[in-house]
């Protein structure tokens, strides 16, 4: 036997760290991993990284493609969407004004107010606040359109929101536009949770809307800490000026190294030309077979509904916790515990578990199925 092939394979990273990786049920959060970046994207970043280049050549270069795939006058690559979130404010704050960027957060005598829709407050628009940005909440039309001032330098909205939170968006994007266009003030939307599919962002642009902000390490599967700031130029180049490689701006330490933009643009020119038809028809299957694989051994299991603006499919089970003696809880802990370690959340309203299929490998939903059978035998 050759020397090479008797040698073993080296441990994986995370098992050399006594670590065990898992199969996510949770859909494509940070907390475990967002997503599983693509082997021909880690070969494209690598690549990259074997060069020097000039940074803010990579930016344009990589940006005017992006750009044409979204539909937008230019684009940057950021760290993620919240990211993407804050930069837009900075550019809607000081602009491209050296000494009012040197400022930020302090914003003493510049546009200080930035509106958002109550419905829409949520933990990332602290991306908003960093800019040192006073928040004006609003519920109705009149109050919107009562709270453009002189002082508003931006409007957030909040795209994509899950159909089970049974939010209604008092004033949509289509009867905002309008006003804000005639008070002369840009509107940036949150579009992470509009993926897939990647029609949704072109359709988005063609509105006419000021900027777009994506997460570029979720369904896209580009580098999980990357993301897009899309939208007009004046302004996608003032937030260029807000950021890294810019020493003396508030987004300083959000630096995207050539190789993130590498990478991103290649898991984006690859994910606008996916067929998103199969993709559901197989998220759809894996689903229908965790419900008969769970009905079978007495579990109650149903469909959440599809989100606002997209399909994603999310598998409710439950049980009468008393009569089969485990609560939601313990099941989740017995799933991580597990081999192999399954990451599922509790059903955010109601009892029991909530299964979502996204980017799962085929064959996940049948470890899932027997796994749930040996914890409910």
């Amino acid at each position: 036997m050759p020397l090479a092939a008797a040698r073993k394979s080296p441990p994986s990273p995370y098992a050399a760290l006594g670590l065990r990786p898992v199969i996510n049920f949770q859909g494509p959060v940070t907390t475990v991993g967002a997503s599983k970046m693509l082997p021909e994207i880690q070969a494209v970043m690598a690549e990259a990284a074997r060069d020097f280049a000039v940074l803010e050549e990579v930016k344009d270069a990589v940006g005017a493609r992006i750009a044409k795939l979204c539909g937008t006058e230019a684009a940057v690559v950021t760290t993620g969407c919240a990211g993407a979130i804050a930069l837009g404010t900075y550019a809607c704050v000081a602009g491209s004004d050296s000494a009012k960027i040197r400022r930020l957060p302090d914003v003493t005598g510049m546009k200080s107010e930035v509106v958002i829709q109550k419905v829409h407050r949520n933990g990332y628009d602290h991306a908003v606040r960093s800019a040192g940005v006073r928040i004006i909440e609003v519920e109705t039309a009149e109050q919107f359109a009562n709270a453009l001032t002189a002082k508003t330098a931006m409007i957030y909205f909040l795209g994509g929101q899950r159909g089970d939170w049974k939010i209604e968006t008092p004033i949509s994007l289509e009867a905002m536009l309008p006003v804000a266009k005639k008070a002369g003030v840009p509107v940036l939307i949150d579009a992470a949770n509009m993926l897939p599919p990647w029609g949704s962002i072109p359709k988005l642009a063609a509105t006419g809307i000021d900027l777009i902000a994506l997460s570029g390490g979720k369904h896209i599967r580009g580098p999980q800490s990357s993301g897009v700031l899309a939208g007009r130029k004046d302004l996608i180049d003032a937030a260029w000026l807000n950021s890294s490689p810019h020493s003396d701006s508030n987004g300083r330490a959000m630096k995207v190294n050539k190789e993130e933009m590498i990478g991103l643009l290649h898991a984006i020119e690859r994910y606008a030309t996916l067929d998103f038809t199969a993709m559901d028809r197989e998220c759809e299957r894996q689903a229908s077979f965790l419900m008969t694989a769970c009905e079978k051994i007495g579990l109650q299991t149903a469909k959440a509904p599809f989100d606002r603006t997209r399909r994603v499919h999310r598998v409710l089970v439950s049980w009468d916790e008393a009569k089969r003696g485990h609560s939601a809880a313990q099941v989740v802990k017995e799933l991580m515990d597990g081999e192999p370690r399954i990451a599922v959340l509790r059903n955010p309203n109601g009892q029991g578990l909530e299964f979502t299929f996204m980017m799962n490998d085929a064959g996940d939903e049948k470890l899932a199925a027997k796994r749930l059978k040996e914890i409910f035998a």
